[in-house]
């Protein structure tokens, strides 16, 4: 196994992927897997930018069917049922309701022409098929909705990936063991060109201020929103590839009226549908979708797009009375969409685009990308590495072998020594982030039970979470265990004193000085600073 900037630096890989979101580690793990040399950098976390910020479904993309994306649709639906089967632990069947009202641009047989087809593009589906609800059916199974006006609704399934971090974070983990490198927080500065070709990636270390150069045959540029700034770094090109839009997200606490079902209502103000999700002991309400040209490295919301998901929240569900008051924490992401001049954000189209250079006879890029069919675009980037190394693609691998956290009959934790030790609730949220992965957090209560002590009380996190994040799991920073391994930092107050008692676990456990420990609690506090700036009853 590669390790170290040194050793690094000293290896020429078949394939230098720079961006470890999930389109990146899905196609470091599917080039790994089939035997080429890898390398997957990324200037942050693992899945720590536009992979987190998501409405965190993985959906067929239902509206598409308005544009016309039959394509992408069945590819969608198609790629849902494999991540339903190889990353069942991460990935759940997810009902949606989808009210009608008069005067909504989309009426009842609107809406139950793109049931029928969105049932008919994915056939060999294992989630039941739509069925439609009459008014009063509706008022029965949801009373809180808004009356007025409602006609009916209809009822289907997708499904919910509560946390995107860990399906990027396992993506990584199996791309390591097939011996891939793997290196966080690490900038490329420069692609050094010589006659065409990317000779040189060279990079800075963000966390230690080391500098260092990589070289790979071929090189994917897998940076989401953040692709034209790794082009423009070689110099030679201004191409413009991306053109994304903003998408933000309010999370709130259970409310009045608050549905057990996930919606999918059209806005009044727009037409726009937006969601209303049941996630993680609390809701998620969103998105937005405006045009963007700011800055990608410190994404806040708007007042503007705050008072439009209140006001339609609201407007369905009369009962909540949400105020900015309400909001938890809120999040934003640019989707990496393909550069249009087109003005309605909206109608730019959700397909992603392989795009090799003229200029540069050794980079890929990769445009748009959604996180449903990550696993898809990895299979075919991959193809096309090897068709560029001059090597028939094997066969890929990644739609039946599964994640390493997949639970099944053989391949379930073993409590039985530790039970008295852990709370139900505690045992329960370890399968249902870490999966089969969780066996390994107990070998490390086995072998101390300190380990087993609670440093979160409103989400049960253990000890062990924070030792194993660093030793096990590719976190250098406290963000990272927090944010992306022990899902912490998504609480109801973002982790806000829990991140003091896990620094004390890490200095502990993990040698952490006490300067140190100060040091990362006072830049994660920085950090989640933008999720919570404006609200009230901010923790300092």
């Amino acid at each position: 196994m590669i390790s170290g900037t040194r050793e690094i630096s000293e290896t020429s890989f078949d394939v230098i992927v720079i961006g470890a979101g999930i389109n990146g580690a899905g196609i470091a793990r599917d080039a790994a897997m089939r035997g080429l040399s890898v390398l997957l950098l990324d200037k942050g976390d693992l899945g720590g930018a536009t992979s987190s910020w998501s409405t965190r479904l993985i959906h067929g993309g239902l509206r598409y069917l308005e544009h016309g994306e039959l394509r992408l649709v069945r590819e969608s639906l198609r790629e849902r049922e494999t991540l339903l089967h190889i990353a069942p632990h991460l990935v759940k069947p997810l009902p949606m309701l989808i009210p009608i009202y008069a005067g909504n641009q989309r009426g009842p047989l609107t809406i139950r022409a793109g049931m029928i087809a969105y049932d008919l593009l994915s056939w060999k589906k294992t989630l039941p098929r739509h069925h439609m609800l009459s008014r009063s059916r509706v008022l029965h199974e949801a009373p809180a909705l808004n009356p007025e006006g409602l006609r009916g609704a209809a009822v289907y399934f997708d499904a919910q990936v509560e946390f995107p971090e860990r399906l990027v974070v396992e993506n990584a983990l199996s791309a390591e063991r097939h011996g891939a490198a793997v290196v966080t927080h690490a900038k490329v500065e420069k692609l050094k060109v010589i006659d065409g070709v990317v000779e040189e990636t060279e990079c800075r270390d963000m966390l230690e201020g080391r500098s260092f150069s990589v070289r790979g045959r071929l090189v994917v540029n897998a940076a989401g929103p953040w692709v034209d700034q790794v082009l423009s770094t070689s110099e030679e090109t201004s191409q413009h590839l991306i053109g994304g839009t903003k998408g933000s997200h309010l999370i709130v606490a259970p409310f009045a009226g608050a549905p057990e079902t996930a919606l999918y209502v059209e806005a009044e103000s727009d037409g726009r549908p937006f969601f209303i999700i049941p996630w993680d002991g609390k809701y998620l309400i969103g998105t937005t979708d405006i045009r963007f040209a700011g800055d990608l490295d410190r994404l806040e919301i708007t007042e503007v797009e705050i008072d439009y998901l209140l006001r339609e929240a609201n407007r369905v569900i009369p009962g909540a009375n949400l105020i900015s008051e309400s909001i938890l924490f809120t999040y934003s992401g640019v989707r990496p969409l393909p550069f249009t001049r087109e003005e309605d954000a909206p109608s730019i189209t959700r397909r992603h685009f392989i795009q090799s250079h003229p200029r540069f006879k050794n980079l890929i890029s990769i445009v748009g990308g959604k996180l449903t069919i990550y696993r898809s675009l990895s299979e075919a980037t991959v193809d096309l590495i090897f068709r560029k190394l001059g090597r028939n693609p094997p066969d890929c691998r990644t739609a039946e072998e599964a994640l390493s956290g997949r639970v099944t009959a053989d391949r379930r934790p073993d409590q039985r020594h530790i039970d008295q030790q852990l709370s139900p609730s505690t045992r329960e949220r370890l399968l249902r982030i870490y999966g089969a992965r969780s066996g390994s957090i107990l070998t490390l209560i086995r072998e101390d039970a300190s380990l087993a002590s609670v440093f979160d009380s409103e989400t049960g996190a253990i000890a062990a979470e924070v030792v194993y994040a660093f030793k096990h799991e590719l976190a250098r920073t406290l963000a990272d265990c927090l944010l992306r391994r022990t899902m912490v930092g998504l609480n109801s107050t973002m982790g806000i004193g829990a991140d003091i008692a896990a620094a004390k676990i890490a200095q502990e456990y993990l040698g952490w000085s006490e300067d140190r420990a100060r040091s990362e609690v006072e830049s994660y506090r920085n950090y989640v600073e933008r999720f919570r700036r404006g609200l009230e009853g901010l923790v300092s």
